[in-house]
């Protein structure tokens, strides 16, 4: 009997063989749970009630797979597509959507100014749009 349970020992990598948790199962590709006419309509309709006009995209799905193409003005367009056709039952997203280089430009114009924000420490004199000067606290 303490042959069985040392070999069971060694066996099990410390543990007995039989409290060994079971291992999972090797991952599989994760297949679309709806057709693909399903899904489209379920990414058209997304875009319909969100802020993103559905006309400047075109959807198409084809094995699980949405592939979205367009043109936007608004640089989280893109994002906000990719994130609606996946909640919207697409398995992976080709975003094909182009984004205006005025859009690419305002963006990287705030992104500028919120650095500059950033870069003021507290107790440092700050400008005051209205051309007063800044007082202390």
């Amino acid at each position: 009997m303490p042959a069985l349970l040392a070999l069971g020992w060694l066996c099990g990598g410390g543990r007995l063989a039989a409290q060994q948790r079971p291992r999972p199962a090797a991952a599989k590709t994760a297949a679309p749970k709806a057709s693909d006419a399903q899904i489209e309509t379920a990414i058209r309709a997304k875009f319909a009630k969100s802020k993103i006009n559905a006309d400047r995209f075109q959807v198409r799905v084809q094995g699980g797979v949405a592939t979205i193409e367009g043109k936007t003005d608004v640089l989280q367009h893109k994002g906000v597509a990719t994130r609606l056709a996946k909640t919207g039952g697409a398995v992976a997203v080709n975003n094909h959507i182009e984004v205006s280089d005025a859009a690419r430009q305002k963006a990287a114009g705030n992104l500028e100014q919120g650095r500059r924000r950033v870069q003021i420490k507290r107790g440092d004199a700050r400008s005051d749009p209205r051309g007063t000067p800044a007082t202390s606290r």
